[in-house]
């Protein structure tokens, strides 16, 4: 059962959809499952890449730090979602920080043997092309909101992100204070945008569940 379950969380990832059951296979054969509690760093910036993850449960933040010590989130993955899969083909070093937001498990895929699976596979190779392109997209995104949106443009654009991603109720993926970096603000910021959303009939809030009411509107807010 728990191989079953396996399969179908690499099946549904993007960097392994459409492959075969014999690829699956073989990529599940590779995968190491490895748990990390609540604040554990699951690798730090410039340490050497040794593999790629796959997340089956629990939330991972991956953050660079500034020369101020000020901590800038560039993602947040969820249940079913790889990272770190971009510094298996890079200078061998992991581009920034990893950190479990809760008690996470995940597969971990070492980088020899990755690789390997890459050069006998070439369908994984374009699947990890798809997937780096949308990835560098998503950070163009992010760059441009941070430099040019103002906080309530920034939380409407990620509002409707992740409206595309579980549908248009959901709970917040993470605490207030860890979106407030995420979008570049503070928390008590984040908490009247919210509110001021709210009140505009947008958005119902309660505790961390968000529930889309006004899409257009928040896409014309987002410049979505």
């Amino acid at each position: 059962m728990e191989g079953s379950r396996k399969l179908a969380l690499l099946e549904r990832n993007l960097l392994f959809r459409g492959l075969s059951l014999e690829a699956l296979r073989e990529i599940r054969s590779i995968a190491l499952p490895r748990l990390f509690e609540k604040g554990e760093i699951i690798f730090s910036q410039g340490a050497e890449a040794r593999g790629s993850f796959l997340l089956l449960e629990g939330r991972v933040k991956v953050y660079r730090l500034s020369s101020q010590g000020r901590q800038q989130i560039l993602q947040i993955f969820g249940p079913g979602e790889a990272f770190a899969e971009a510094a298996l083909f890079s200078e061998g070093r992991y581009p920034a920080w990893a950190e479990a937001l809760e008690r996470t498990r995940v597969l971990f895929f070492p980088r020899r043997a990755f690789l390997e699976l890459v050069r006998r596979r070439p369908e994984l190779a374009l699947n990890m092309l798809a997937l780096l392109s949308l990835r560098l997209r998503t950070l163009a995104e992010l760059v441009e909101a941070l430099s040019l949106k103002k906080v309530p443009e920034r939380l409407a654009a990620y509002l409707l992100y992740l409206s595309r991603k579980y549908g248009p109720e959901f709970l917040l993926e993470v605490p207030k204070a860890e979106l407030a970096a995420f979008l570049g603000t503070v928390p008590e910021t984040l908490s009247r945008v919210l509110s001021r959303l709210n009140e505009k009939g947008l958005i119902e809030v309660s505790g961390k569940r968000i529930r889309i009411l006004d899409e257009e509107g928040l896409k014309n807010l987002g410049g979505s």
